[in-house]
């Protein structure tokens, strides 16, 4: 998956309306998209069953299942890829309930090519992003916050983030659990955290900052 907005990723769009599926499709072809264009939600799950794409792009108001039964049943489906929905009839309670079933924006119909290039990649380049953090935690500290931390104390931070306990953490590297407790501590201290909940607390607040 690429991590720059671009393009180039693997696009699945859902929606009834053949001249807006076929001008969405051309879109985001012309920005170097590979795209899969489906009618309905049957044949979107199906396709889904075959392999993931990068991103969805989801028309909520499809004939039969709602949008919000749709977003379910592709979370069913183990795609962990953003989804972004759109509506010719988008309102606060639609982009609520949609939001909460999981997808990461709705975009208002008519929809303005440019904006919905750039509402995709930068769906696809945040879910990238947050990936890499996720393998990689001590990056989401940014260089100040990282270069506090001794090699040893990244490593179990990285163990403490995925939720090890100490003797798991201390198992996976090779040293006492005792040890681990004594990094933990170290790490605490220096990056103002009062226990292990607060660490993480800190670490998903300097990724949002990092996302501003």
């Amino acid at each position: 998956m690429r991590t720059d907005m671009s393009g180039f990723g693997d696009l699945f769009i859902v929606d009834d309306d053949v001249a807006v599926r076929e001008g969405l499709s051309i879109v985001f072809e012309q920005a170097g998209y590979r795209v899969a264009a489906f009618a309905d939600a049957t044949a979107l799950l199906g396709a889904l069953q075959q392999r993931h794409p990068d991103a969805i792009l989801l028309d909520v108001c499809l004939p039969g299942d709602s949008g919000v039964e749709v977003l379910r049943q592709i979370a069913l489906r183990r795609f962990e890829g953003p989804v972004v929905t759109m509506s010719g009839q988008a309102d606060i309670p639609m982009a609520v309930a949609v939001i909460r079933a999981g997808a990461v924006d709705l975009v208002e119909k008519p929809i303005d090519a440019a904006s919905i290039l750039r509402n995709v990649g930068q769906a696809i380049a945040g879910h990238a992003r947050r990936a890499a953090e996720r393998a990689d935690p001590v990056s989401a500290l940014g260089p100040g916050g990282a270069s506090l931390l001794t090699p040893r104390e990244r490593d179990v931070l990285q163990e403490l983030v995925r939720g090890a306990s100490n003797k798991e953490a201390g198992r996976s590297l090779g040293i006492s659990p005792r040890t681990i407790e004594v990094h933990r501590a170290r790490i605490m201290e220096k990056l103002g955290a009062r226990n292990a909940a607060d660490l993480v607390r800190v670490i998903y607040d300097e990724r949002r900052h990092d996302a501003r």
